[in-house]
């Protein structure tokens, strides 16, 4: 299934029905009075979170929603039917926005959550209202109100206790496939990771967390440059962070400078990403550079960073990096 977590849909919410203007007509009732009814409220926009979905693909394919109008008034007093609310289901994690002023509408970020996006227009009220002592037979009535329209902006940010982070070939999704059950694409070029996987981390206490690969970040990723930018969002849900170095030898660059370019985005995308508890992996240390290897040690011990050296191709040092987040979590909550 194609992975969407960002979309822009028009919604529009049902007009009101009118007022009725109405008399009473009945056989030896000559001053029947006004008995217009009102009319009903315009259906309702609704979003609700459902657990089933884990895309907004459905959204991309349908970007106009129209809630049905309510009905009008009738004679005899009788109002008119409520228009059906519409509700639009959306995976769990997903942000609501206004796509005019940018203003946060809501975040349904539990199961079965819901946002009234947009409002149905309230019914008119039928002449039965309107009648006074010196005016009692009024031959007018209230027309409904038109439903709110807006164009929404609808984001999915992932729900995971633990974000990994780095830049591309880093070890991301070996280290995920080999700590969980899920099976990304696993290849040495950039950008193997194409949308982001979740993972579920079973401890031996019956403990579990969830581990987020976010696809490889590179610089310039907070003005949209690579993959990044779009996932950036993501990270934005974790509790924490797992920044994955890599210090083999067929790396390029220095690795200091590829865990300080990587957090400089971080900050530039959002001040708050840099706040969250960061723990620096070394990656592929069965086949480690040692210089490298100590020199990003070095850094992370003179800079009071958690830092972890593993191999996931071997398992070396895995499950003492797992013991570690498991208990950074604990004390998180």
């Amino acid at each position: 299934m194609q992975f969407v977590d960002y979309v822009k849909i028009v919604v529009k919410a049902g007009d009101g029905g009118r007022g009725c203007v109405s008399f009473r007509r009945e056989k030896y009732v000559p001053r029947g009075g006004p008995n217009g009814g009102d009319g009903g409220r315009g259906g309702h926009i609704i979003l609700r979170a459902v657990h089933e979905l884990n895309t907004l693909l459905d959204l991309r394919y349908q970007r106009h929603y129209k809630a049905k109008r309510g009905q009008h008034g009738m004679g005899k007093d009788r109002h008119g039917r409520d228009g059906d609310d519409l509700i639009i289901p959306v995976p769990v994690g997903t942000v609501v926005k206004d796509a005019e002023n940018g203003e946060l509408l809501g975040d349904l970020d539990e199961n079965e959550k819901e946002l009234v996006a947009a409002k149905g227009g309230k019914g008119g009220l039928g002449n039965a209202h309107f009648a006074t002592p010196t005016r009692q037979a009024p031959t007018f009535a209230q027309p409904g109100q038109e439903g709110e329209e807006k164009t929404l902006i609808i984001e999915l940010k992932l729900l995971a206790d633990v974000g990994l982070i780095g830049l591309p070939n880093a070890g991301k999704s070996t280290l995920i496939s080999v700590i969980s059950a899920a099976k990304p694409k696993i290849a040495d070029y950039p950008f193997t990771t194409l949308q982001p996987t979740l993972g579920v981390v079973k401890m031996e206490n019956f403990r579990s967390f969830v581990v987020a690969d976010i696809p490889g970040l590179i610089e310039g990723a907070h003005r949209g440059t690579g993959l990044g930018f779009q996932f950036l969002r993501h990270v934005e849900r974790t509790s924490m962070l797992l920044h994955l170095v890599d210090i083999s030898v067929v790396s390029s660059g220095d690795p200091v400078d590829n865990l300080t370019t990587i957090n400089r985005e971080l900050e530039l995308h959002s001040s708050v990403l840099m706040k969250k508890p960061q723990i620096v992996v070394a990656t592929k240390l069965d086949i480690a550079d040692k210089d490298k290897l100590d020199r990003l040690s070095d850094y992370c011990k003179n800079s009071n960073t958690g830092f972890f050296a593993i191999s996931a191709a071997t398992g070396k040092g895995v499950q003492e990096l797992i013991r570690s987040v498991a208990s950074r979590l604990e004390e998180v909550e």
